[in-house]
């Protein structure tokens, strides 16, 4: 009996267990549970991680999930639906399929909802919100605007916005834009207060991101956003397709408002023409919120004006700003400033910006700045600036400056400046600078790393030119020194001389200009003339000395030659008194002199030699 009751309890839990496999379903992979710590880490990381803990497959379009988005998360003994609730926003669905979790999009919904009866006024509105596909999350600062009405609205930080259009037009249209984001337009019936839910994709990235933090919402490449929930943060990088040049210059800091930046950025793609507009600020236009978008034939700035274009003439009162390029004439009273290029002509009464190239007459009555190539005529008070290359004229009361190359002509109060090469003429009150110059450099100072030009100076530098030290005697003076610089077309001669003799000592200084012809390495022949102070105990007189000499050269190695040859001298002297210990005649006086009808004048043929290093 007892052996029967043990066969009928083991038979009945077999059963029992029996029911518990076939009536009691296996436990599904979204219900499983785990555990989970993770700081900043990829998207598609995290889902392997969860793919290897719960021991299954993922299985997506790669479009629909930004795998490179940094997640943070910390989960215990959370279901795997729980988990992927919390990573993934209310638009993703989870579906198994055998050993798979297939995640896809929920079906975007975009609702119409019509007015019963037509607008009795002369407007209509449409309100609504604008959604990111990618999470769903509500976008603030995004444009909503209609092209051809020229009206326009930007959400607020609730992602709403709440636009009126004209009735008397019988078809309408609105375009979302936000920066990162593609377009998307929306064809709407006109004449009836309609409520929208728009949704916009964000712009895959194809090349490598460089991420910067969220402060710099103007940086030059890309911007992160982040969306947050209790447990989790996620965080997009997104690169920028548009630079925004004119608002990020302290002008455009300063008179552009925060919503005419968004409104720039958002709708950067976006720009149509107008034949005129009138301004009182740049926030206050006749075109609107979106003047900075419209290119127009002939633009009145009251005060002042921030446009999308000009083609034709623009007025400003104070300053005139443009977002992209010129075409025509430009007058501000004080400032002009052009994010693209000029062809034609600006006048600014004190101040002229291009961040473009520029094709014209640019005249600013204290400074000029160019960024791009300048062609033409560049006329400024004070300072004038190409940042690229000049093919023209510049005429500064101070410097002017080319950055790259130059061509033509730069007149310069106190300088000049070419930093690359230089084919022209520069003209320098004090001095002049071309990396390489070809053509003719007039000033006191004149540098050049290399010079194939005429330089015309008090010292005349040239890295791969002369840099000559001559020690030589004369006639004259038994001692000179003179220092040559500048090339073989044309070099300048600083002079010093004396006289070792302590009964006639004679002193000199002076400056002189001088001409090579090579023959060959050995022999040269050298054309100078030179004007020298003759010092004879007293400056209360004038002594001068002309000199025109050529000399043979006789190259003894690259550094080191001879030269020697006659020398023509014409002499000016009122000094009649002499003075103990210096000379009295000048030539010595067995040489033969030529005298003129100017008492005070006369000359001789003598002789100089000596040698040259460097």
């Amino acid at each position: 009996m007892t052996q029967l009751k043990r066969v009928l309890k083991r038979t009945a839990l077999l059963f029992m267990l029996m029911a518990i496999v076939i009536f009691c379903p296996a436990q599904t992979i979204l219900n499983k549970t785990i555990s989970l710590q993770v700081t900043g880490q990829p998207l598609n990381k995290v889902l392997e991680l969860i793919s290897n803990k719960g021991d299954f497959y993922f299985s997506y379009n790669s479009t629909i999930i930004r795998k490179d988005s940094l997640v943070t998360l910390t989960v215990s003994d959370k279901s795997i639906q729980q988990v992927l609730e919390q990573l993934f926003s209310k638009g993703y669905e989870f579906k198994e399929s055998g050993n798979y979790i297939i995640i896809t999009r929920v079906p975007v919904k975009i609702s119409v909802i019509t007015s019963k009866t037509i607008s009795e006024d002369k407007v209509y509105t449409i309100v609504g919100y604008v959604l990111d596909e990618a999470t769903r999350a509500r976008l603030s600062d995004a444009s909503i605007y209609e092209k051809r009405l020229l009206a326009s609205a930007l959400t607020n930080e609730n992602g709403y916005f709440k636009i009126k259009l004209k009735s008397k037009y019988k078809t309408a249209e609105l375009t979302v834009s936000k920066e990162f984001y593609e377009d998307t337009t929306v064809v709407i019936q006109p004449k009836y207060n309609q409520e929208l839910t728009i949704t916009i994709q964000p712009i895959q990235p194809d090349d490598p991101i460089v991420t910067v933090g969220p402060q710099d919402f103007y940086a030059p490449d890309s911007l992160k956003l982040s969306f947050e929930s209790d447990s989790s943060k996620t965080e997009y990088t997104y690169v920028k397709s548009d630079s925004v040049k004119v608002e990020k210059t302290a002008f455009g800091q300063f008179f552009i408002s925060s919503q005419q930046k968004i409104q720039s950025l958002n709708l950067g793609k976006f720009f149509t023409e107008r034949p005129f507009q009138v301004s009182l600020t740049p926030g206050l236009s006749s075109h609107g919120k979106l003047n900075a978008q419209i290119v127009n034939n002939f633009s009145l700035n009251v005060f002042g004006g921030y446009s999308g274009g000009l083609k034709g003439l623009e007025i400003g009162g104070l300053f005139n700003m443009i977002k992209k390029d010129v075409s025509g004439f430009q007058v501000g009273g004080l400032f002009n400033l052009t994010g693209g290029n000029v062809q034609g002509a600006q006048i600014g009464g004190i101040h002229n910006t291009v961040l473009g190239g520029f094709n014209g007459w640019q005249t600013g009555g204290i400074t000029n700045f160019v960024k791009g190539n300048f062609k033409g005529w560049q006329l400024g008070g004070i300072y004038n600036h190409v940042a690229d290359s000049l093919d023209g004229f510049q005429l500064g009361g101070i410097v002017n400056y080319a950055h790259n190359t130059a061509k033509g002509l730069q007149i310069g109060g106190i300088g000049n400046i070419s930093r690359l090469n230089m084919s022209g003429v520069q003209v320098g009150g004090i001095f002049n600078y071309a990396k390489k110059i070809n053509g003719v450099q007039i000033g006191l100072i004149n540098v050049a790393d290399t010079s194939e030009a005429v330089s015309i100076g008090l010292l005349n530098i040239s890295r791969n030119g002369y840099h000559k030290v001559a020690l030589h005697s004369n006639e004259v003076l038994n001692a000179n020194l003179t220092l040559k610089t500048g090339n073989a077309k044309l070099y300048s001669m600083l002079i010093g001389g004396i006289n070792i003799d302590e009964d006639e000592k004679a002193y000199s200084f002076g400056f002189g200009l001088g001409h090579d012809f090579i023959f060959s390495k050995v022999f040269s022949l050298s054309l100078e003339g030179s004007a020298q102070y003759i010092y004879l105990g007293s400056f209360d007189y004038t002594n001068i000395l002309s000199r025109f000499s050529p000399s043979l050269n006789i190259h003894l190695s690259k550094s080191i030659s001879l030269f020697g040859g006659p020398a023509l001298n014409v002499y000016y002297s009122d000094q009649g008194a002499s003075f103990p210990g210096y000379k009295k005649n000048i030539p010595p006086s067995h040489y033969h002199i030529h005298e003129t009808d100017n008492p005070y004048v006369n000359g001789w043929i003598g002789w100089n030699a000596g040698i040259t290093f460097f």
